[in-house]
Parts: structure tokens; C-alpha cells; sequence
């Protein structure tokens, strides 16, 4: 996520003379009124009065709410943490040199979210200061919640390189050994009835599975890694231009047993029915990104077409659908480059007939950020939503 910060009369003026926009258009724009708290200037009515023994970071020029909470709590994904204990800042993305933060929440809570990286969720109940007291809680400010859930990331995928090089593969199964070609010429006739390879192939949660890496190459029982399957190759629908390589998660292992070079492992997780020579990744757990949900973006405030062109896009859905809605799942092409971060908010344009509005067609959450392109989740649609919609911060 990206956090723009502003501060000093000079900006002020700017905002005040340059800008008209109002924070009901959309979140992408600063607060329109600035005033001056302290020796700062502020879009906030940031406390008077602190909690006594809190520990406070003074928002410093460069600071996001996402940087600060990776340093404090080792977690940049419970950044939405500080942000529930600080609700004077009514939006995330704008915070502002000289306003404090108080970084001393309750231990359970940032524990049980930390607990809580395959899920996500709202930290219980209002957040409370160290004198036992709730901390400029507004009952007006929607409540954090999560914006997916665990199989919108661990079961979709991500946008890769167009020939990327796993270094382990599932090579076999149990059932490899149970195929009538093992048991020699005497049922030789039955061959043809269950195949001439396995009795089963596609395998999902419990089976056993051989891993093409051993203690010589470094494996370790206990290690989950991701499953994963390269696809079709992914363009940029509005140019042609190749974007990469869809690679879809199939599930997860965990390796059991490894011997010199070969390892033996149970399906944890099935997202798919799974293949043998599938590629393998470390499984890396993801948080799902929390968030205040807001209205959409007002038909009538949407851009002018011909202001769309450079915009990213819905590059493809994760089932390969054809007209896309509410919870469902794309690829968007916004890398890491792009400084797009879990959490984000998009809104969904139509272009339309140059020289004319665009269409608002609804709205989506970024959950996961990867070098060629990122997962995101549908929050909100007017309209049906098709591959090559446009998408700008919201």
C-alpha cells in the first residue's frame, strides 16, 4: 500500500489552491483541510492526552502505516493493528509528519492476529490503552475485517516468469507401486484396466506422495511446500504484450520421511486434484489483508476515458471466467514495482467512447503482491466485470 505524506504550510497552500477534490471521491487525493496541531500541520485531530506508559512513534517524513508496523511488530501485514489503536487517522493511506502513534497495544491481540497469519481477522473489541481505557474510539469508522479469505491466496496462484524452475517435483505416489505392471508377468492381462503407470492419478488431501530431493539436497521432514502447476501464458489485454506465466496452487505437503535423494510426503492441502511431475515451492504463509470497507465510488465521479490508458488491468480470473462479480478472484497487473501492497483498494472502470466518461463498474482488495502481477478479490460490482477493466486506487 502505498502512504503519501504531507506536512508544512507550503503544501497547504498547495492542496488549498490546487487541488478540488473531496475525500468522498476517493482516498487516492489528500484531505482537503489541513490545520495546524502543535508545530505540524495535520488533516487529524491526533490526541492531547496519550496513555501513560504507551509507547509513541512520532510519524516521521517517508513513514507508512505498513513500514512502521514491520518494525514495531515484526509483521507489516498487522499494520491495520496500529491503525484500529490510532482511529483519529480516518484514512490509512494519507498519515502525517509530527502526528503520534501509539504502538503499545494489548500483547493478546497482536499475538492472537500474529497466531492468525492463514486468516486473518479483527482484533477483539476496541483498543485499550494502558490505563485500561478505549483510545479515540469513533463509532462512526467502519470496522477492520478481512478482505479474502485463506483460499483466495493459497488457492489461486500468481503471475511468474514464462519458464520458471522449481527445484523439487512430486515424481511418484503410493499408488505408483500398487499398479498391476509391478506385480510381474502374471497379471499382465489386467494391465490395461487400471493403466500402466498408477491405479489412481489424481490425488488430493491425505495421499502419500514421493518428493525428487533428499538430505543431499538439503530437505528437512516437516517442511510444507507449495504445490504449484504453470498454465497458459498471460498478455496485457489492452497492448498484447506478454506479461508472464499463470502459475496456479494446486494444494499443499508436508514431507514426512526424506532419505539421500528422494523424500516422502503427505497432501495437506488440496486446492485441485493434483498430478504428479507438479513443481514445488516453499509454502510461504500470507495474512489475509484487513480493511474498512467504504462505499463505491460515486457513478458520477468516474474519470474521463482517454485518462485511463496507462491504468493496469484485470489481466484473467482465476477460474478462467468470462464475466466476473462479487468474491471473485483475478490477476491484475500490478507488480511489485507498481507499489501496490495487501490491502489496497482499487476501483473498477469501463472505458468508454473516447471523449466520454468512464463506467464505474465496482471495486477490489489486493491480497497478494508478486513480482509480475497480483491476486486481488472483486469487493463490489455494478456491472458485470470483464478481463481488461481498468483499475485505479481508491
Amino acid at each position: 500500500m502505498t502512504f503519501r505524506r504531507w506536512s508544512g504550510i507550503a503544501v497547504a497552500l498547495f492542496l488549498l489552491g490546487a487541488l478540488r477534490v473531496t475525500q468522498a471521491v476517493a482516498s487516492d487525493t489528500p484531505p482537503k483541510h489541513l490545520h495546524k496541531v502543535g508545530d505540524h500541520w495535520t488533516a487529524w485531530d491526533p490526541p492531547t492526552e496519550l496513555p501513560a506508559g504507551a509507547q509513541i512513534h512520532t510519524i516521521e517524513r517517508g513513514d507508512t502505516l505498513w513500514a512502521i508496523a514491520g518494525k514495531y511488530l515484526k509483521n507489516s501485514y498487522l499494520w491495520p493493528q496500529i491503525w484500529e489503536n490510532n482511529q483519529y487517522i480516518k484514512d490509512a493511506h494519507w498519515i502525517y509528519p509530527g502526528d503520534p502513534l501509539v504502538i503499545s497495544l494489548d500483547g493478546a491481540a497482536v499475538e492472537q492476529l500474529a497466531d492468525e497469519d492463514l486468516g486473518g481477522g479483527t482484533p477483539g473489541g476496541p483498543p485499550i490503552g494502558s490505563e485500561g481505557t478505549p483510545l479515540n474510539v469513533d463509532t462512526n469508522v467502519a470496522p477492520l475485517q478481512p478482505l479474502g479469505s485463506e483460499d483466495d491466496i493459497y488457492c489461486s496462484g500468481y503471475v511468474g516468469d514464462l519458464d520458471e524452475q522449481f527445484g523439487y517435483h512430486i515424481v511418484g505416489s503410493e499408488y505408483t507401486g500398487l499398479s498391476p505392471r509391478m506385480l510381474g508377468g502374471a497379471n499382465k492381462a489386467i494391465k490395461g484396466i487400471y493403466g500402466n503407470e498408477t491405479v489412481k492419478y489424481d490425488l488430493t488431501v491425505g495421499d502419500l506422495v514421493y518428493v525428487d530431493g533428499g538430505m543431499a539436497a538439503g530437505l528437512a521432514p516437516g517442511v510444507v511446500y507449495s504445490i504449484v502447476r504453470p498454465r497458459e501464458v498471460v498478455r496485457n489485454p489492452a497492448t498484447d504484450d506478454v506479461v508472464g506465466r499463470i502459475y496456479q496452487y494446486q494444494g499443499r505437503l508436508r514431507l514426512l520421511t526424506v532419505q539421500d535423494d528422494v523424500a516422502l510426503a503427505e497432501i495437506v492441502q488440496a486446492c485441485d486434484m493434483i498430478l504428479s511431475g507438479t513443481g514445488l515451492k516453499p509454502f510461504v504463509p500470507e495474512p489475509v489483508p484487513l480493511g474498512r470497507r467504504t462505499k463505491l465510488r460515486a457513478p458520477n465521479a468516474a474519470p474521463p476515458t482517454d485518462s485511463l490508458a496507462d491504468d493496469p488491468v484485470i489481466l484473467r480470473a482465476k477460474d478462467e471466467l468470462v464475466s466476473m462479480g462479487e468474491d471473485h478472484v483475478v490477476f491484475v497487473n500490478l507488480g511489485t514495482d507498481s507499489g501496490a501492497a495487501p490491502g489496497d483498494v482499487y476501483t473498477i472502470f469501463r472505458e468508454n467512447t473516447p471523449g466520454m466518461p468512464s463506467l464505474v463498474i465496482g471495486e477490489l482488495a489486493v491480497l497478494s503482491v508478486h513480482p509480475r502481477g497480483s491476486v486481488a478479490r472483486i469487493l463490489a460490482s455494478r456491472y458485470p466485470i470483464y478481463v481488461g477493466d481498468r483499475l485505479q486506487p481508491k
